[in-house]
């Protein structure tokens, strides 16, 4: 029986990840990922650090329990790094680590999309309901 090492096994590991099955990690990512919170505030942030409190501003309807929730969760997840300036008041800072630069790409491009072909969508809806009611 031959043996593997730590990074054979982690990398046998890897290949196993099916999203399609509940229990696998990458679809709690998944799920997290496709937030609607999680995905403005990527956006957001895609442009340069930003403050709470700009963050708040930029992202209409975002309550302040859930802003922060979203952060802390990313700031977890390796996607975004806090950083805290001692000052009067405290400053903290937003910013895109280089995995969530690379998701950045990712749900930009899905934001854009949905700026684009939002009146598309809202012309299927309106077909839709006429057709199904």
């Amino acid at each position: 029986m031959a043996t593997t090492t730590a990074a054979q096994r982690r990398e046998q590991a890897r290949a196993e990840y099916d999203a399609f099955i509940k229990a696998c990690p990458t679809n709690e990512l998944l799920g997290r990922l496709s937030d609607k919170w999680v995905s403005l505030v990527v956006a957001a942030l895609s442009g340069g650090p930003m403050r709470y409190s700009d963050l708040s501003r930029k992202i209409a309807g975002v309550s302040p329990k859930m802003l922060t929730q979203t952060l802390r969760t990313l700031e977890r997840d390796g996607i975004l790094s806090r950083t805290v300036t001692p000052s009067v008041p405290v400053r903290v800072d937003y910013e895109l680590t280089p995995l969530g630069g690379s998701l950045a790409l990712l749900l930009t491009a899905v934001k854009d999309w949905a700026e684009t072909h939002i009146e598309e969508v809202h012309e299927a809806r309106g077909r839709y309901d006429t057709e199904n009611a």
